[in-house]
Protein backbone atom coordinates (compact mmCIF):
# COMPACT_ATOMS: atom_id res chain seq x y z
CA UNK A 1 0.00 0.00 0.00
CA UNK A 2 1.27 3.45 -0.91
CA UNK A 3 1.00 5.48 2.29
CA UNK A 4 1.03 8.78 0.45
CA UNK A 5 3.93 10.11 2.50
CA UNK A 6 6.47 10.72 -0.28
CA UNK A 7 8.53 13.88 0.19
CA UNK A 8 6.67 14.78 3.41
CA UNK A 9 8.66 15.35 6.59
CA UNK A 10 8.14 13.28 9.74
CA UNK A 11 9.74 13.35 13.17
CA UNK A 12 10.04 10.17 15.22
CA UNK A 13 11.06 10.93 18.81
CA UNK A 14 12.60 7.67 19.98
CA UNK A 15 13.26 6.71 16.36
CA UNK A 16 16.78 5.43 16.91
CA UNK A 17 15.74 1.96 18.12
CA UNK A 18 12.85 -0.46 18.54
CA UNK A 19 9.35 0.48 17.43
CA UNK A 20 10.31 4.05 16.60
CA UNK A 21 13.15 2.93 14.36
CA UNK A 22 10.79 0.57 12.52
CA UNK A 23 8.24 3.36 12.08
CA UNK A 24 10.95 5.52 10.52
CA UNK A 25 11.98 2.63 8.25
CA UNK A 26 8.40 2.13 7.06
CA UNK A 27 7.94 5.81 6.29
CA UNK A 28 11.28 6.08 4.51
CA UNK A 29 10.50 2.99 2.43
CA UNK A 30 7.57 4.92 0.95
CA UNK A 31 9.66 7.98 0.19
CA UNK A 32 9.12 10.10 3.30
CA UNK A 33 11.81 12.36 4.72
CA UNK A 34 12.40 11.34 8.32
CA UNK A 35 14.14 12.73 11.39
CA UNK A 36 15.02 10.18 14.07
CA UNK A 37 15.62 11.63 17.52
CA UNK A 38 17.27 9.92 20.47
CA UNK A 39 19.57 10.51 23.42
CA UNK A 40 22.68 8.76 22.11
CA UNK A 41 24.54 10.41 19.22
CA UNK A 42 26.23 7.26 17.93
CA UNK A 43 22.99 5.29 17.92
CA UNK A 44 21.10 8.15 16.24
CA UNK A 45 23.69 8.44 13.48
CA UNK A 46 23.84 4.68 13.03
CA UNK A 47 20.04 4.43 12.78
CA UNK A 48 19.84 7.26 10.26
CA UNK A 49 22.56 5.75 8.12
CA UNK A 50 20.95 2.30 8.17
CA UNK A 51 17.60 3.66 7.01
CA UNK A 52 19.23 5.96 4.46
CA UNK A 53 21.23 3.09 2.98
CA UNK A 54 18.23 0.78 2.84
CA UNK A 55 15.70 3.19 1.35
CA UNK A 56 17.65 6.02 -0.25
CA UNK A 57 15.44 8.45 1.66
CA UNK A 58 16.56 11.62 3.41
CA UNK A 59 17.04 10.73 7.07
CA UNK A 60 18.28 13.19 9.67
CA UNK A 61 19.62 12.17 13.11
CA UNK A 62 18.83 14.47 16.03
CA UNK A 63 20.35 14.09 19.49
CA UNK A 64 18.23 15.28 22.41
CA UNK A 65 16.57 14.24 25.64
CA UNK A 66 13.03 15.62 25.69
CA UNK A 67 12.56 14.54 29.31
CA UNK A 68 14.93 17.35 30.37
CA UNK A 69 12.67 20.29 29.59
CA UNK A 70 10.64 22.24 27.09
CA UNK A 71 13.72 23.74 25.45
CA UNK A 72 14.92 20.30 24.35
CA UNK A 73 11.54 19.40 22.87
CA UNK A 74 11.32 22.72 21.07
CA UNK A 75 14.82 22.27 19.67
CA UNK A 76 14.06 18.78 18.35
CA UNK A 77 10.95 20.00 16.56
CA UNK A 78 12.75 23.09 15.27
CA UNK A 79 15.66 21.06 13.85
CA UNK A 80 13.38 18.58 12.12
CA UNK A 81 11.20 21.40 10.77
CA UNK A 82 14.22 23.27 9.44
CA UNK A 83 15.59 20.13 7.78
CA UNK A 84 12.43 19.47 5.81
CA UNK A 85 10.79 22.89 5.60
CA UNK A 86 7.90 21.64 7.75
CA UNK A 87 6.46 18.49 9.24
CA UNK A 88 3.45 16.45 8.21
CA UNK A 89 3.49 14.27 11.31
CA UNK A 90 5.25 13.31 14.50
CA UNK A 91 5.33 10.18 16.65
CA UNK A 92 6.65 9.91 20.20
CA UNK A 93 7.80 6.41 21.16
CA UNK A 94 9.89 7.31 24.21
CA UNK A 95 8.96 6.96 27.88
CA UNK A 96 10.41 3.80 29.42
CA UNK A 97 11.95 4.93 32.71
CA UNK A 98 13.18 1.88 34.64
CA UNK A 99 12.28 3.45 37.98
CA UNK A 100 8.68 3.84 36.79
CA UNK A 101 8.27 0.07 37.15
CA UNK A 102 7.95 0.29 40.93
CA UNK A 103 5.40 -0.71 43.55
CA UNK A 104 3.56 2.03 45.40
CA UNK A 105 5.68 1.30 48.47
CA UNK A 106 8.95 1.64 46.57
CA UNK A 107 7.93 4.65 44.48
CA UNK A 108 9.26 7.63 46.40
CA UNK A 109 8.49 11.19 45.40
CA UNK A 110 11.82 11.23 43.55
CA UNK A 111 10.81 8.13 41.58
CA UNK A 112 7.48 9.69 40.67
CA UNK A 113 9.17 12.94 39.66
CA UNK A 114 11.57 11.14 37.31
CA UNK A 115 8.81 8.99 35.87
CA UNK A 116 6.59 12.00 35.22
CA UNK A 117 9.37 13.74 33.29
CA UNK A 118 10.39 10.68 31.27
CA UNK A 119 7.09 8.94 30.63
CA UNK A 120 4.55 11.78 30.49
CA UNK A 121 6.20 15.16 30.03
CA UNK A 122 8.43 13.96 27.19
CA UNK A 123 5.21 13.42 25.25
CA UNK A 124 3.45 16.57 26.41
CA UNK A 125 6.42 18.81 25.54
CA UNK A 126 7.01 17.50 22.04
CA UNK A 127 3.31 17.54 21.16
CA UNK A 128 3.01 21.11 22.46
CA UNK A 129 6.08 22.12 20.41
CA UNK A 130 4.78 20.72 17.12
CA UNK A 131 1.13 21.80 17.37
CA UNK A 132 1.52 25.43 16.29
CA UNK A 133 2.80 24.53 12.82
CA UNK A 134 0.11 21.86 12.36
CA UNK A 135 -2.61 24.35 13.30
CA UNK A 136 -1.14 26.95 10.97
CA UNK A 137 -1.02 24.59 7.99
CA UNK A 138 -4.44 23.09 8.82
CA UNK A 139 -3.19 19.50 8.97
CA UNK A 140 -0.83 17.20 10.81
CA UNK A 141 -0.78 13.82 12.49
CA UNK A 142 0.42 12.96 16.00
CA UNK A 143 0.91 9.44 17.36
CA UNK A 144 1.76 8.77 21.01
CA UNK A 145 2.67 5.56 22.80
CA UNK A 146 0.82 4.21 25.82
CA UNK A 147 0.76 0.52 26.84
CA UNK A 148 -1.70 -2.35 26.79
CA UNK A 149 -1.16 -2.69 30.54
CA UNK A 150 -3.28 0.41 31.19
CA UNK A 151 -6.25 -1.90 30.63
CA UNK A 152 -5.05 -4.33 33.32
CA UNK A 153 -2.55 -2.54 35.57
CA UNK A 154 0.23 -4.44 37.30
CA UNK A 155 0.64 -3.74 41.01
CA UNK A 156 4.43 -3.58 40.71
CA UNK A 157 4.46 -1.00 37.92
CA UNK A 158 2.51 1.81 39.57
CA UNK A 159 4.06 5.02 38.14
CA UNK A 160 4.53 3.53 34.66
CA UNK A 161 0.95 2.37 34.22
CA UNK A 162 -0.57 5.47 35.81
CA UNK A 163 1.41 7.77 33.51
CA UNK A 164 0.81 5.67 30.41
CA UNK A 165 -2.89 6.03 31.22
CA UNK A 166 -2.39 9.78 31.38
CA UNK A 167 -0.84 9.72 27.90
CA UNK A 168 -3.96 8.04 26.52
CA UNK A 169 -6.23 10.70 28.03
CA UNK A 170 -3.90 13.52 26.97
CA UNK A 171 -3.90 12.27 23.36
CA UNK A 172 -7.68 12.04 23.27
CA UNK A 173 -7.87 15.61 24.55
CA UNK A 174 -5.47 16.81 21.85
CA UNK A 175 -7.62 15.10 19.21
CA UNK A 176 -10.79 16.76 20.51
CA UNK A 177 -9.21 20.19 20.98
CA UNK A 178 -7.28 20.47 17.73
CA UNK A 179 -9.46 18.38 15.41
CA UNK A 180 -11.25 21.49 14.11
CA UNK A 181 -7.83 22.75 12.99
CA UNK A 182 -7.22 19.61 10.94
CA UNK A 183 -4.91 17.93 13.45
CA UNK A 184 -5.24 14.20 14.10
CA UNK A 185 -3.94 12.51 17.27
CA UNK A 186 -3.99 8.78 18.04
CA UNK A 187 -2.52 6.67 20.82
CA UNK A 188 -1.01 3.20 20.35
CA UNK A 189 -1.04 0.62 23.17
CA UNK A 190 1.55 -2.08 22.48
CA UNK A 191 1.54 -5.37 24.34
CA UNK A 192 4.68 -7.46 24.84
CA UNK A 193 6.91 -6.40 21.94
CA UNK A 194 10.32 -8.00 21.48
CA UNK A 195 12.41 -4.86 21.34
CA UNK A 196 15.99 -4.84 22.63
CA UNK A 197 15.12 -5.35 26.27
CA UNK A 198 12.77 -8.28 25.73
CA UNK A 199 15.12 -9.87 23.18
CA UNK A 200 17.94 -9.66 25.71
CA UNK A 201 15.69 -11.23 28.33
CA UNK A 202 15.00 -14.17 26.01
CA UNK A 203 18.75 -14.80 25.78
CA UNK A 204 19.28 -14.36 29.53
CA UNK A 205 16.53 -16.82 30.44
CA UNK A 206 17.74 -19.42 27.94
CA UNK A 207 21.34 -19.09 29.12
CA UNK A 208 20.42 -19.29 32.81
CA UNK A 209 18.30 -22.40 32.29
CA UNK A 210 20.54 -24.06 29.74
CA UNK A 211 17.81 -24.37 27.12
CA UNK A 212 17.40 -23.14 23.52
CA UNK A 213 16.18 -19.57 22.99
CA UNK A 214 13.44 -20.61 20.62
CA UNK A 215 10.13 -20.75 22.46
CA UNK A 216 11.51 -19.89 25.90
CA UNK A 217 10.04 -16.38 26.09
CA UNK A 218 6.70 -17.63 24.83
CA UNK A 219 6.55 -20.22 27.63
CA UNK A 220 7.58 -17.70 30.28
CA UNK A 221 4.87 -15.30 29.11
CA UNK A 222 2.19 -17.92 29.74
CA UNK A 223 3.54 -19.94 32.66
CA UNK A 224 5.23 -17.24 34.75
CA UNK A 225 3.82 -13.91 33.63
CA UNK A 226 0.33 -15.38 33.21
CA UNK A 227 -0.22 -13.61 29.92
CA UNK A 228 -2.76 -15.22 27.61
CA UNK A 229 -1.80 -14.04 24.12
CA UNK A 230 -4.00 -15.30 21.28
CA UNK A 231 -1.13 -15.35 18.77
CA UNK A 232 1.08 -17.19 21.23
CA UNK A 233 4.14 -14.95 20.86
CA UNK A 234 5.48 -11.47 21.57
CA UNK A 235 5.11 -8.89 18.83
CA UNK A 236 7.87 -7.70 16.53
CA UNK A 237 8.97 -4.05 16.50
CA UNK A 238 8.31 -3.80 12.75
CA UNK A 239 4.68 -4.83 13.28
CA UNK A 240 4.19 -1.85 15.57
CA UNK A 241 6.28 0.40 13.35
CA UNK A 242 3.98 -0.32 10.41
CA UNK A 243 1.01 0.75 12.52
CA UNK A 244 2.71 4.01 13.48
CA UNK A 245 3.52 4.73 9.83
CA UNK A 246 -0.07 4.11 8.79
CA UNK A 247 -1.46 6.37 11.50
CA UNK A 248 0.93 9.15 10.52
CA UNK A 249 -0.03 8.86 6.87
CA UNK A 250 -2.95 10.29 4.91
CA UNK A 251 -4.33 6.74 4.63
CA UNK A 252 -5.57 7.21 8.19
CA UNK A 253 -7.17 10.53 7.31
CA UNK A 254 -10.43 9.96 9.22
CA UNK A 255 -8.86 8.25 12.21
CA UNK A 256 -8.33 10.41 15.28
CA UNK A 257 -8.81 10.23 19.02
CA UNK A 258 -8.38 6.45 18.89
CA UNK A 259 -6.77 4.20 21.48
CA UNK A 260 -5.40 1.32 19.43
CA UNK A 261 -4.25 -1.95 21.00
CA UNK A 262 -1.53 -3.93 19.23
CA UNK A 263 -1.06 -6.82 21.61
CA UNK A 264 -1.53 -10.08 19.72
CA UNK A 265 -4.85 -10.64 21.47
CA UNK A 266 -3.58 -10.35 25.05
CA UNK A 267 -5.90 -11.24 27.90
CA UNK A 268 -4.51 -10.62 31.38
Amino acid sequence: MDLGVRDNGYLIVGGTAGMGFEAARALAADGARVAVAGRDRERAERAAEAIRTESGAEVVPIVADVSRGAAEAERVVAEATAAFGGLAGMAVTTGTSGLAHSTLEDATDAVWDEAVQDVLMSVVRTVKAVLPQFVERGSGSIVTTSAFSIHSPHANRMPYVALKGAIAVFTKNVAKTYGPSGVRANCVCPGAIETGGLAALRTQIATARGIPEEGVLERVMVEEWHMDVALGRPGRPDEVGDLFAFLLSSRAGYLTGALINIDGGTDF
